[in-house]
Formats: C-alpha cells, structure tokens, sequence
C-alpha cells in the first residue's frame, strides 16, 4: 500500500496512489480501505485536492472504476 496522504473530509480519512499500478486507495473514516483500479495520475490528484472528496469519489471515482476492499 502506497503512503496515505491525510484529507478533509467527513468520510474519507486519506488517500493513496501507486502509479505505476494506476491504483488508488481510499481509507474511509469507518477504518476500511478500498483500491481503485485504473485510475490516472490527474484523477487521482483531481480527488486529492477536490473542495470535496467524498463528493468527488462519489460522482467521478465510482461509477467509472472498478474496486474492491483491501
């Protein structure tokens, strides 16, 4: 699992990229972490950076990558 940056959000506690698996992961607030796949570089810094990331992830991330719990 890649380094876990921290972000504000109620929801989401941090994220994480691995670039050269195009993979990244979500730790949620609750203590589960899911891996994202196929998602660029530009996504994933898009949802890092977002107002907000659980707004992001739900709207972008989910309905467009495939993912499965850690």
């Amino acid at each position: 699992m890649p380094d876990m940056t921290p972000v504000d959000s109620s929801n989401v506690a941090s994220v994480g990229y691995e670039p050269d698996a195009q993979a990244m992961y979500v730790e949620f607030t609750n203590g589960s972490t899911y891996v994202y796949s196929g998602v660029d570089e530009q996504t994933f810094e898009e949802l890092r950076d977002a107002a907000s990331v659980g707004s992001f992830l739900n709207r972008v991330i989910k309905p467009n990558f495939e993912y499965s719990k850690v």
